[in-house]
């Protein structure tokens, strides 16, 4: 193992980051080669700067004019240079601040500065190379996002296992996730928390988000170490009054000493910018000193610079002026009633029209989506009538849940279209 890496695990040996790290995160570290040697010498080289492989002339980076009329109001470095591995600082330093804004109960608790990625995905590859191996849990509900699998089975060979998302009487399955919890082997476990959900567009209640915390702390205290990713794609979009209206991961930074909580999210849907891929991550656990966050860091740092080398300046510089313009949160406000707009008519028409149909509408209260469960014969039969014959695109889920992503229908088609689907869906069912 690296000498690097070495000093790294000793420096976390202590903490439950160690206890929670693959053998493959344990072997990953920051190299001292290029990419630190031009950072050392971007403070220090005073007469010329020999070290990255970068073409500039007149000490700007050498760009093409076609390029850079494009892009009037920013620099040629804000746009052609390279990023710092970690991420664009005052970005960093920003979306920390905002973090804290829509999460008030952060303020004061004892996080790691957000780490730049290439959005939710790379993000939520970074952890699975860092704590993700063979014979590790990855604990979801049944209802989840299909590239989790790919992420943590097919690439880093861990195990999914999954609890019943909903509980009919009692909404959130929180009895689900414990009798999982208590089959964990081994004193290790990765769960993935996404709300809003995808593929169900369901967040917790208070009353939830209270009794879901309080059994982590009670699996903590029994010496179970958990790793806790609030995947937090599409934070924010809270449409209900009853909603937990913050990120979980607020509430777990500090919950207890077996936790590392993580915050994945980023500009994506938070910002309306998909293409952009600008993510982060954040980590919080109770007693962790500024040195471990720092080695932590450094790991994660490693595992960028092995897979993506940095993040994208462009997009990263574009954000930060955006964040830091006047108009920002109010066109923010404005995007969010229109997308709630749709969901109180997305609600007011599956109410109306699931009555004795074999869709039934799967609890949702927030962001883009909403899902059937179909008591026909094949959700998959359902998507083909409605491309082929309708015009209409769907996603079918494990043949018996199909999902309508209504965040990308204007209000007005709306009706149209979920007229449509339930008819279609009693064509094949009869």
């Amino acid at each position: 193992m690296n000498t690097l890496a070495v000093e790294l695990n000793k420096t976390l040996e202590e903490t439950v980051i160690f206890r929670l790290l693959s053998d493959f995160g344990k072997r990953f570290y920051f190299p001292k080669g290029i990419v630190s040697q031009s950072a050392e010498a971007s403070k220090y080289a005073t007469r010329f700067n020999a070290t990255i492989g970068m073409a500039t002339l007149g000490g700007k980076p050498m760009h093409l004019n076609s390029l850079k009329e494009l892009i009037p109001d920013l620099p040629p470095e804000q746009i052609f240079s390279y990023a710092p591995t970690p991420g664009n600082p005052q970005l960093r330093e920003l979306w920390l601040d905002d973090m804290i804004r829509k999460n008030p109960s952060l303020a004061g608790q004892n996080t790691s500065l957000p780490l730049v990625v290439s959005g939710l995905t790379h993000g939520i590859s970074v952890l699975a190379d860092l704590f993700a191996g063979p014979g590790d849990c990855v604990l979801v509900p049944d209802m989840f996002w299909g590239n989790y699998r790919l992420i943590f089975e097919e690439r880093n060979m861990a195990s999914i296992s999954t609890f019943p998302f909903y509980n009919p009487q009692a909404g959130l399955n929180i009895e689900g996730l414990k009798d999982a919890l208590n089959r964990i082997a081994g004193g290790k476990v990765i769960l993935m928390l996404n709300f809003p959900n995808n593929p169900t567009g369901y967040s917790p209640t208070e009353w939830e988000a209270r009794a879901l915390v309080q059994l982590l702390k009670e699996q903590a205290r029994k010496g179970l170490n958990i790793l806790c990713v609030s995947d937090d794609a599409y934070f924010g979009l809270f449409y209900e009054k009853e909603t937990h209206k913050e990120s979980l991961f607020a509430s777990l930074a500090s919950l207890h000493e077996n936790i590392l909580a993580v915050k994945v999210d980023g500009a994506t849907k938070e910002e309306l910018v998909w293409g952009f891929r600008v993510g982060f991550l954040t980590f919080a656990s109770p007693n962790i000193k500024t040195v471990e966050y720092d080695a932590l860091d450094r790991k994660v740092m490693g595992a960028v610079r092995a897979s993506i080398s940095n993040s994208n300046n462009l997009t990263q510089n574009l954000l930060l002026r955006a964040m830091q313009s006047p108009d920002h949160r109010e066109e923010k406000k404005a995007a969010l009633a229109i997308l709630k707009e749709r969901y109180l008519k997305v609600k007011e028409i599956t109410e109306r029209l699931s009555s004795g149909s074999k869709l039934e509408p799967l609890p949702f209260n927030s962001g883009y989506f909403m899902t059937f469960r179909f008591g026909g014969s094949s959700t998959e039969k359902l998507r083909k009538k409605l491309l082929m014959e309708q015009g209409i695109g769907t996603i079918s889920i494990q043949d018996r849940y199909l999902r309508v992503a209504y965040s990308s229908v204007d209000l007005h088609h709306l009706e149209e279209l979920f007229e449509i689907i339930f008819k279609t869906a009693e064509e094949l069912s009869s």
